[in-house]
């Protein structure tokens, strides 16, 4: 099942290391993510969305990557996550 199976409302659960974990939770003061789970859903997404667009061979439909709603939060979260490799 894709992300885009399920209405917006709701969710799967996804295990990730606690390392990573811990990670985005320190990061997340700078941003405007309320959780974790927001932060990550949000990179995957991006990361997702990114890979489609590069993907020209994909049959898959496009992820939204929000991009039509980008603040300076976003961004900052997109340039941390290309800088390091995510994007």
């Amino acid at each position: 099942m894709t992300t885009t199976d399920l209405p917006n409302d709701q969710t799967q659960t996804v295990e990730i290391p606690e390392r990573t974990a811990d990670a985005v939770a320190d990061r997340l003061s700078g941003t405007e993510f309320d959780s974790i789970d927001d932060y990550v859903a949000f990179a995957l997404e991006r990361l997702l969305g990114e890979l489609d667009r590069t993907d020209s061979t994909s049959d898959r439909p496009p992820v939204p990557d929000g991009s039509d709603d980008d603040s300076p939060a976003d961004e900052a979260v997109a340039d941390r996550l290309e800088s390091l490799g995510y994007l």
